[in-house]
């Protein structure tokens, strides 16, 4: 509760500001903390294999909403996040003050988006892409859309694939809790988590892709899919349990189809 305070001061302050002197410097270093704080309050151990990369373009699996605070928690990162984070207690709060790009889903903004993108990447920024378009609980990363893999292609920044996983305790096998599939809330979700400890975020930062001019934008995306799958560990089709039906926490829809997640 106190680190969600100091989020919630840290988010008004920032937003005040903000509207007189425009963004601080300093944001997005104390955004990184807080998603860091925020992943060691809910009690998640993060396992970080590999180094970012300056200058690149990340490119995740995605699973859960917890992809966000792990990520940005290693680093000054920005995020690529559907519409609908925005209006999320504090989470969107923050994510909107540190400048995360909003996508309204169904909108035919590809190429604006596109375009700031770029321009983040061009100005130092390091920017944060779920390529699926939706999460899934770990047991299979889904194909990548290839609509913004031309970014890496025009504006010239390499592509770094992010392979993600979660586990419990030792036991190395996917752990499905932490997935925010179906007709999951925000609120199941945390309470799940909250009430399973010793879950452990694995996060790979593999080596750099460089686009190829004469590349497809498919062929960039499937490549960058395929690094991202090899990384994965063999076992991660064998679920290790399903969770078990509890009140008020909509775990019987986690075997339902995956939702529609932070980008479109």
């Amino acid at each position: 509760m106190e680190h969600l305070t100091t989020g919630a001061l840290i988010a008004l302050y920032v937003s005040l500001r903000y509207r007189r002197d425009g963004r601080p410097e300093w944001l997005p270093t104390v955004t990184s903390w807080w998603h860091a704080r925020l992943c060691a309050a809910l009690g998640i151990e993060i396992s970080v294999r590999g180094r970012l990369e300056p200058g690149c373009l990340l490119v995740a699996n995605h699973i859960s909403w917890l992809d966000i605070p792990i990520i940005g928690g290693q680093g000054e990162i920005g995020f690529l996040s559907k519409a609908e984070v925005r209006t999320w207690p504090l989470i969107g709060w923050m994510a909107e003050i540190a400048g995360t790009l909003f996508i309204a889903r169904g909108g035919n903004q590809t190429l604006n988006i596109a375009s700031r993108i770029a321009g983040l990447l061009a100005s130092g920024r390091t920017l944060v892409i779920f390529p699926e378009g939706t999460t899934t609980d770990g047991s299979e990363v889904l194909r990548f859309h290839p609509r913004l893999f031309g970014i890496a292609q025009d504006a010239g920044p390499r592509i770094q694939p992010v392979a993600i996983g979660y586990h419990q305790g030792s036991d190395p096998r996917p752990e499905t809790r932490a997935a925010y599939i179906g007709e999951d809330t925000l609120v199941a979700s945390l309470w799940r988590i909250l009430r399973h400890p010793n879950l452990v975020a694995d996060i790979q930062l593999l080596e750099p892709i460089q686009a190829d001019a004469n590349e497809s934008r498919r062929a960039l995306a499937e490549r960058t899919h395929a690094a991202i799958l090899g990384a994965l560990d063999p076992v991660r089709g064998e679920r290790k349990q399903t969770p078990e039906e509890t009140p008020n926490t909509c775990i019987e829809e986690m075997d339902l189809e995956p939702r529609p997640a932070f980008i479109p």
